[in-house]
C-alpha cells in the first residue's frame, strides 16, 4: 500500500510543483504607478504589486502576491538606489546595477543562479530581456510603445528560476520605467 501511495505522489508531483509563469503586469489605476496587477498563465489567478506606504509616497518598500506566492521588495540601503532585496519563498534575491547609477543593466542573483537583466535599447526603457539563455527566455515589454502602464511578459524560464527571482526582474523593469510623480 505504501509503495502504491508513493508512486502516485511521485507521478503527480510535477503537476503539484509546477512553476508559476507570468504573462503581464498593469497599473491598477491609469494615473498611478504605486499599485499594479500581476497576470499569470492561469486565467483565474491574478495578483498584485503594491507600494507598502503609499500615503508617505515611499518608493523604497513594496509587497507582492500571486496565489500562494508573496514577498517583499526593499532598497537594501535607503540612500542607494543601486541595490534592492527581494524576499519570498524563504529566499533572498539581490538586484544590483552592473555599473553604478546606470539603471539600464542589472545583475540579479539568489547566490546560486546569476542573471543579467538589461534594457534592450539604451535610449528607451520599453523593452527588457535576460541576456543569458541557460535557463530559458524572459522578456518584458510595454503593450504600447512609450506607455509604461501595461507590460507583456514572455516567461519561458525553466522551473529552476524561482518566483521571487522573476518578481525581481519584473519589479526592476516597471520601477525604473515608470514616472515617480
Amino acid at each position: 500500500m505504501k509503495i502504491i501511495f508513493t508512486n502516485i505522489i511521485l507521478l503527480l508531483s510535477p503537476l503539484l510543483l509546477r512553476a508559476q509563469y507570468l504573462t503581464g503586469i498593469a497599473t491598477t489605476w491609469s494615473d498611478s504607478f504605486v499599485e499594479w496587477q500581476l497576470f499569470s498563465d492561469e486565467e483565474d489567478m491574478t495578483g498584485d504589486l503594491k507600494m507598502r506606504w503609499p500615503t508617505r509616497n515611499d518608493w523604497t518598500e513594496w509587497d507582492y502576491r500571486l496565489g500562494d506566492e508573496f514577498g517583499t521588495i526593499m532598497l537594501k540601503w535607503k540612500d542607494n538606489p543601486n541595490e534592492w532585496e527581494i524576499r519570498g519563498d524563504n529566499q533572498i534575491i539581490t538586484a544590483r546595477t552592473v555599473f553604478n547609477n546606470d539603471f539600464r543593466e542589472w545583475r540579479i542573483t539568489d547566490n546560486s543562479v546569476r542573471l543579467t537583466l538589461k534594457s534592450k535599447y539604451g535610449n528607451t526603457w520599453d523593452e527588457w530581456e535576460i541576456k543569458e539563455v541557460t535557463y530559458g527566455n524572459f522578456q518584458i515589454y510595454t503593450n504600447w510603445e512609450g506607455d509604461p502602464r501595461e507590460w507583456v511578459i514572455i516567461d519561458e524560464f525553466e522551473d529552476e528560476i524561482s518566483f521571487p527571482m522573476k518578481m525581481a526582474m519584473v519589479f526592476i523593469t516597471v520601477f525604473h520605467s515608470s514616472p515617480k510623480e
